[in-house]
């Protein structure tokens, strides 16, 4: 039988920039090796003075690399933790009236000092996840993820294992930090005012002192990866647009079968590809193939008349 405790006590402080936060999750807490100790974001950016006056929108810029989606009031972004979510994870809630919390400037590092602090204060070796709250692409609701870590595996690798059916694993890969992050919120509430959790009973992803791990840093998919890196409306403009300092979220250049499929599909019909060309109905538009190229990491490079149609003169390029 395996057995997973999570515990979140009551009763901690406003948190300030005066706080010494492990000092008083210490005093809340009886930590042991091998404890996971969860934290949300809100109360590391209190402490870190990540707190300031104003509303969401006048901070949004600052936090934000390019948006993703934008439907009515809501606005999508990757902001610059590399993170997508509302608002680039700016807050309004458990906060003065008139304020807004912004995310951790390096929530990895906090974790890493937090988890130094545990040890100092504590002599265990503890793992240190601190999490957010965000949403999921075609699900309802939201779940608390991890959006900093220190001495946790992040993930496990089953890829190569063998399941109990003798069934080969090719691409199963846990992100047990988020899982961590999701069990703690069950117990923490969003009302509550537990802010800290320990989960106990997974020792065995909490690695040695003096190795504090990758970080949930190495959970975001780097731009370009991602095979939704816009919302449908928007990948349709930007795709129209073709601003070169879009093609890195549109990722790689496809092969070249794959574009001359694409291409033909919009136009009604496309030869193969063939040394940089592509043959295209006459009534095929520039426009239109210009932006199948652009999505799929091509470039139209030029539009000529030919004598069965348009050849197209196309390259892949480099995001």
């Amino acid at each position: 039988m395996t057995h997973l405790e999570v515990t979140a006590p009551d009763g901690l402080p406003e948190i300030t920039p005066a706080s010494d936060l492990a000092a008083l999750v210490v005093g809340a807490t009886t930590l042991r090796d091998g404890d996971v100790v969860v934290v949300t974001s809100k109360v590391v950016s209190k402490a870190e003075g990540r707190v300031r006056l104003g509303e969401r929108e006048g901070a949004l810029a600052e936090e934000t690399v390019r948006v993703v989606a934008r439907r009515g009031p809501t606005t999508i972004v990757r902001n610059r933790l590399g993170l997508t979510m509302a608002a680039a994870g700016i807050d309004a809630s458990n906060v003065t009236a008139g304020s807004i919390v912004l995310l951790p400037l390096d929530p990895d590092a906090s974790a890493r000092g937090l988890r130094a602090r545990l040890h100092e204060l504590t002599g265990a070796n503890v793992g240190v996840v601190i999490t957010d709250t965000a949403g999921r692409a075609w699900r309802e609701g939201q779940t608390d993820i991890a959006i900093g870590a220190a001495g946790l595996r992040v993930t496990v690798d089953l890829a190569g294992r063998v399941d109990g059916y003798g069934n080969d694993l090719a691409v199963t890969l846990p992100a047990v930090a988020d899982e961590i992050a999701g069990a703690a919120d069950l117990v923490q509430g969003k009302l509550a005012g537990r802010p800290v959790a320990v989960v106990r009973g997974r020792a065995d992803l909490v690695l040695a002192i003096g190795d504090d791990g990758p970080g949930a840093g190495s959970l975001i998919r780097p731009e370009g990866s991602d095979l939704f890196a816009y919302g449908a409306r928007e990948a349709v403009v930007r795709a129209l647009i073709g601003a070169d300092d879009d093609r890195a979220p549109f990722g790689r250049p496809v092969e070249a079968d794959e574009l001359a499929a694409a291409v033909s599909r919009v136009v009604g019909g496309a030869s193969p590809y063939a040394e940089g060309t592509l043959t295209l109905p006459a009534a095929a538009e520039q426009h239109a193939v210009a932006a199948v190229c652009f999505a799929h990491g091509w470039r139209l490079d030029a539009w000529l008349p030919g004598v069965s149609g348009v050849v197209a003169h196309v390259s892949p390029t480099t995001p």
